[in-house]
């Protein structure tokens, strides 16, 4: 989809704030309300809006503790991959859960109250996934920078 400068206007206000009104945001673009929910529903119809949510301090959350789980598969095949992957979406304490290259097969940001349930995590439910062959856990100390807006450019594909 090709973003033009109101596409990308829009993009990053929603992105800074979904409960921008939409009234001053198409005042600021220039565009009646027609137009600009036209605009919005495109985006979506597209996949480029795919949610609307709202962001929590995960510290008043009540998750203060972050870790970055490396875990690899041993005698990888595509089923043996696929169950690795549906077993890991039933767990709430992952928030991202990437496929990756290198030593270990998948990446795991997992979020806990406390390191002991950091440690609970990984020996009462990702030791017993079948197939895990490897784990390798870091813990973070604390974070230096944290974004959930992507940089939208106006691009021409």
């Amino acid at each position: 989809m090709k973003f033009d400068r109101n596409d990308v206007t829009i993009l990053h206000a929603l992105q800074r704030d979904a409960h921008t009104k939409a009234s001053d945001l198409a005042e600021t673009l220039g565009l009646s309300l027609s137009p600009f929910y036209r605009r919005i529903r495109l985006l979506e119809e597209n996949g480029v809006i795919t949610q609307y949510v709202t962001l929590l301090d995960q510290e008043k959350a009540g998750f203060p503790v972050n870790a970055y789980v490396s875990v690899a598969i041993e005698k990888k095949s595509e089923v043996r991959l696929a169950a690795f992957e549906r077993a890991i979406a039933n767990f709430e304490e992952v928030m991202e859960c990437y496929l990756m290259t290198g030593a270990f097969d998948y990446m795991l940001r997992v979020v806990a109250g406390d390191i002991a349930g950091i440690e609970r995590f990984v020996m009462t439910k990702l030791t017993k996934i079948d197939g895990v062959r490897d784990i390798h856990t870091s813990v973070a100390l604390r974070r230096v920078e944290y974004k959930t807006a992507l940089p939208v450019r106006i691009r021409d594909e």
